[in-house]
């Protein structure tokens, strides 16, 4: 760009996949199977949690919380990915930019925070079973859920509305398959030193140090607690009660330290490692929760024998 460069852009090019022309169609069509199981995925998961009274445990509700929190941050992900595979429409305006990057990086956090909930919860299962019930009561269980979902939704606030006060661009290619924070930083010649600072306390220390610190306090204490068991089947009891919540943590956050340990000259692979972080890991939750949970397992079965048995 030329004279362009020192203006405000209006219109955004998300790049997509386009610079790995030879993987670019099967990528797209990769992308779109993994929405749509996603979606079917989540959404079982979704309703065998409102309606079948086994699951009407803590571990559940934030279990529920969080496909519906898949849902959305997979919709808002690659919902521009699809539209570009299906119309070949690159273009993305300014406020949509806007609106795309404030909602993904709303729903990131809040991933974070409710898996720190969901192990705070296993904390209290394992480590004091005696007072679960009083220590993750409905109304526990609610304001902490509730917690998550207002504190990320504040707590993007800052560096989204820094993002959107940048006045020029150097060019209006965006390097990636959705509008996320750093492409749109790297692509800025406004002073990008304090969206730089608030981006490394808010994004790096507070929305993604913080509770994985948190999570893995959780986790000291519980294997702890587990070592002290003295039968072998009790301490195979106690670890198989963690072992999904586990599972989905350390998929989660190999992921995320993957992105963003890699060299920012490797941006190809750096796209790849987000994508499998904002599409990927959501696809896996149901089948981490529903193929390593009895409780689970045996809800399905219960609907599909109701369903044959109408059927």
């Amino acid at each position: 760009m030329n004279e362009r460069n020192k203006t405000a852009e209006t219109v955004f090019i998300l790049k997509g996949f386009s610079d790995i022309s030879e993987l670019e169609a099967p990528i797209s069509i990769l992308i779109l199977l993994i929405y749509l199981t996603t979606l079917v995925g989540n959404i079982v998961i979704l309703l065998l949690v409102c309606q079948d009274s086994h699951l009407h445990t803590p571990m559940y509700f934030f279990l529920g919380n969080l496909s519906v929190l898949d849902i959305g941050y997979t919709t808002v992900a690659l919902h521009k990915s699809i539209d570009i595979f299906v119309t070949g429409d690159h273009e993305v305006s300014f406020i949509d930019c806007m609106v795309q990057m404030y909602f993904f990086t709303w729903f990131a956090c809040n991933d974070l925070m409710l898996l720190t909930s969901m192990g705070y919860d296993r904390y209290v299962a394992i480590c004091k079973p005696l007072h679960f019930t009083t220590l993750m009561n409905g109304r526990v269980c609610t304001r902490l859920a509730m917690f998550c979902w207002a504190f990320s939704f504040l707590h993007v606030l800052p560096p989204v509305t820094l993002i959107s006060q940048l006045s020029c661009y150097t060019s209006n290619i965006i390097n990636h398959f959705t509008c996320d924070v750093l492409p749109l930083v790297e692509i800025s010649c406004s002073d990008t030193s304090i969206v730089e600072m608030v981006i490394f306390i808010d994004g790096g220390l507070v929305a993604i140090f913080t509770p994985f610190l948190l999570t893995f306090i959780s986790y000291v204490f519980i294997i702890t607690t587990i070592m002290k068991i003295k039968s072998s089947a009790g301490r195979k009891k106690a670890f198989y009660t963690c072992s999904s919540h586990l599972t989905a943590v350390l998929i989660l956050y190999v992921s995320i330290f993957s992105q963003y340990l890699t060299p920012s000259g490797t941006f190809k692979s750096n796209k790849l490692l987000s994508l499998f972080n904002s599409a990927v890991v959501p696809m896996l939750n149901p089948f981490i929760y529903s193929l390593k949970n009895k409780d689970v397992k045996s809800a399905i079965q219960k609907k599909l024998k109701n369903v044959m048995a109408i059927l």
